[in-house]
């Protein structure tokens, strides 16, 4: 079956690139959501705690309870912590990132019959990317939320909406402006030092004079900082593989896959790869849009990609049945081949279904 090999000396080199990008005294939170960007969360969670993370986030309370199972002792955020369960963040010692007039209100008064002192929570605000937090102009009403015993208001944050996007960017200069006078109102209004944070990935990269309090990293772990020139100081973390389960010659003329998907114009070699949309390679890389790495060539993915198979062209690959075949590694970056599928790193490799098998790697 299909395999993805993740490689952990990569993580910990792309670790300590960020680390050097950051002033000694900047905590690094590091985002290991959807299975770690659909690696292996809790192996590459346990190598980053020993690594020296100062903390993880996951995006659902599930994830971090996950984590706290596995024996990661690190604070943990939870970006979206939903209104039903919250309770068990309490149980499993995760830290809120509380987005909402109803979260903060509902956590608070958990907070308060659990008779808890100073638990840990962050708050977000929404400063343009308009998905989900406070409105800059709710703080006066948020630190009087706060100003109780049994919540402590551990760091304030936000998400630019285009950090990879050049720094002459005017909506993302808006953003930084509206931080800045977020982050001067809350001083100003309460005697607290929260930690204040607005970098992801592509951040750390070109907006290190905004780094403040500490940096939120998750896919450039991963090898990936969505431009190549920042790209190159990367290691790519996983490789997908696979093998040839079958060769056959298809006349010329002949049609390929479902919906008669691609018409040969001579006689052809067509190999079956056990994989399809099923495991998350879809179907817009059908149609000679993705290729993959067989014995050192490029073979083009033909017709329509199945829901368990797929098929390619390999007239001119000299290749045999039990090949491996290689969809992206450490040299064709999943960026490659997501973008021949007119898609996105982060949407390909946290597509990858569970019946791909990860494989983790603590050598290379």
């Amino acid at each position: 079956m299909s395999e993805l090999h993740v490689y952990l000396p990569n993580l910990e080199h792309n670790y300590r690139v960020i680390r050097s990008r950051l002033h000694s005294k900047t905590d690094l939170i590091a985002v290991v959501k959807a299975g770690a960007y659909g690696n292996a969360a809790i192996p590459i969670a346990r190598r980053l705690e020993e690594l020296g993370v100062d903390a993880l986030a996951v995006a659902y309370s599930e994830e971090g309870i996950l984590l706290r199972k596995s024996g990661i002792k690190k604070p943990i955020l939870v970006f979206y912590p939903q209104l039903e369960g919250l309770d068990t963040l309490i149980t499993h010692q995760l830290e809120p990132c509380l987005y909402s007039t109803t979260l903060l209100e509902k956590f608070g008064s958990l907070a308060k019959k659990n008779n808890e002192k100073n638990y840990p929570v962050h708050i977000k605000y929404n400063t343009g990317l308009n998905r989900i937090g406070f409105a800059p102009s709710q703080v006066s009403w948020v630190l009087n939320q706060l100003n109780e015993p049994f919540l402590d208001l551990k760091s304030v944050y936000s998400h630019l909406a285009a950090s990879e996007a050049s720094k002459d960017d005017s909506l993302s200069k808006l953003q930084l402006k509206t931080f800045l006078d977020l982050r001067k109102h809350h001083l100003e209004l309460t005697p607290k030092s929260p930690k204040f944070h607005l970098l992801n990935s592509s951040g750390v990269f070109n907006y290190p004079e905004y780094q403040f309090d500490a940096v939120r990293v998750g896919i450039a772990l991963h090898g990936y900082a969505n431009q190549p020139h920042w790209d190159q100081e990367l290691k790519v973390v996983s490789e997908l593989k696979s093998k040839i389960c079958q060769i056959h010659t298809v006349k010329k003329g002949a049609y390929v896959g479902y919906d008669h998907g691609w018409k040969t114009t001579r006689e052809s070699l067509i190999a079956v790869l056990p994989v399809g949309h099923a495991d998350g390679i879809g179907r817009h890389f059908g149609h000679h849009k993705g290729r993959v790495f067989v014995r050192g060539k490029w073979a083009p993915i033909v017709g329509n990609i199945c829901m368990d198979l797929l098929m390619i062209d390999v007239t001119e690959t000299p290749c045999k049945e039990g090949d491996e075949v290689s969809f992206f590694g450490t040299s064709h970056p999943a960026s490659d081949f997501a973008e021949r599928g007119n898609t996105i790193s982060y949407e390909l490799l946290t597509g990858l279904g569970p019946r791909i098998k990860r494989i983790v790697h603590k050598t290379i």
